[in-house]
């Protein structure tokens, strides 16, 4: 199996902030084809340029492409990504501060972390306090993030309310951030006001050290009615108990118990899973809750059938957690709508609304509980000025 190729820009199909979409041609020979397919045929291969890493191409640059996670047909959305364009300069650099992420590997870059002195967001992150009883949406999988900030910005405007929701990205998936087109999408519609990249993720509107700090300057410094924090794309699991990134998700719950916000977990619920140990509330969804999380979260579950509540009940009573956090049933029907209504789609694991419905509900569930908690905030702080 290659893990590198090399090739030539052939097309530019798509830019955002911080990503080039591209096609790269390459020959049999370079790419490992077997020897059923002659070596002077060109393949063409999809990548993924990070512009922060490797700066900007152009059309007929020769690129070298790390392929692994297509050679192992892992869900990586079938995109090889450049390493480094070969044959010219790299373009000027000024690092805009001194922090350093993806920290003593090749690809190392620097960055202007909202809490380092150099930032002038510094004196105010430095006098944080506490969240001051914030919601702070906690979720597992990146699908789910529309939905909530499109339930919670509905909810929020039938009050005739706008919240600023700071989005933060942890680095237990993606590191880069731009890799998600959801992000630009939820801003351009004004349900999404700015990102944070926390730990060795990059790439958001701000930079942050770690989740800890990523929830001080998302208050202090951005003024957030409003924290959702989860993993970008990629989730990764091997069916053990503890070997899965969405640990992060209990992670987050922690951190933001530990400042005194008011911490919403989203469960994992799927009716129309394959895998046995995801049907109903999945057992990502049980380990975080059982043993991960260290405080008392609140856990919407969307109002399903009598038989799906009753099966998904029967669950948190025998595992204890009904014990261990505040459970509300949520008719969340309409914050889904709401989702609906953008135009948007969405899938997890391949499946959409009508397969997952359940799964969406759940999500849309968790912004409405948030515009709840932070309409209450909002008109306090109105009533105090």
């Amino acid at each position: 199996m290659i893990r590198r190729t090399f090739g030539v820009v052939e097309k530019i199909y798509e830019e955002r902030p911080g990503l080039q979409e591209i096609l790269v041609r390459c020959s049999a020979e370079q790419t490992g084809v077997n020897s059923a397919v002659s070596p002077s045929v060109d393949l063409q291969r999809p990548a993924v340029n990070l512009t922060e890493l490797t700066g900007h191409v152009v059309v007929g640059d020769r690129v070298e492409l790390n392929t692994v996670a297509v050679e192992l047909n892992l869900g990586t959305g079938g995109q090889d990504f450049v390493v480094t364009v070969l044959d010219r300069l790299p373009e000027p650099f000024t690092p805009p501060g001194h922090i350093i992420k993806m920290r003593y590997t090749p690809h190392q870059t620097a960055v202007l972390a909202i809490e380092a002195p150099e930032s002038p967001f510094h004196q105010a992150i430095a006098g944080f306090t506490s969240l001051d009883e914030t919601p702070v949406v906690c979720f597992e999988l990146h699908s789910q993030l529309p939905v909530i900030c499109s339930a919670l910005s509905w909810a929020l405007a039938q009050h005739g309310l706008k919240a600023r929701v700071v989005y933060i990205m942890t680095d237990g998936a993606a590191l880069s951030l731009p890799l998600s087109r959801w992000l630009p999408r939820l801003k351009s519609l004004g349900l999404l006001t700015s990102t944070i990249s926390a730990g060795q993720a990059f790439g958001g509107d701000y930079e942050a050290i770690n989740l800890y700090s990523a929830m001080a300057a998302a208050k202090e410094a951005l003024n957030a009615d409003v924290i959702v924090v989860g993993q970008g794309p990629g989730n990764v699991g091997t069916g053990t108990r503890l070997g899965f990134s969405g640990v992060d998700q209990g992670l987050a719950v922690n951190a933001a118990a530990s400042l005194e916000g008011a911490p919403i977990f989203v469960p994992r619920i799927s009716f129309g899973d394959s895998r046995t140990r995801h049907i109903g509330l999945s057992h990502h969804t049980i380990t975080n809750l059982k043993t991960v999380i260290r405080a008392s979260a609140l856990l919407p579950i969307p109002r399903l059938s009598k038989h799906d509540l009753q099966k998904l009940f029967s669950v948190l009573e025998d595992c204890g957690i009904m014990d261990l956090h505040d459970v509300i049933t949520v008719d969340a029907d309409k914050g889904l709508k709401a989702f609906e209504d953008t135009g948007l789609k969405v899938t997890t694991m391949g499946r959409d609304l009508s397969v997952e419905r359940p799964f969406f509900l759940a999500a849309a569930a968790a912004g409405l509980l948030a515009a709840q908690l932070a309409e209450i905030r909002m008109q306090h702080s109105h009533a105090r000025k």
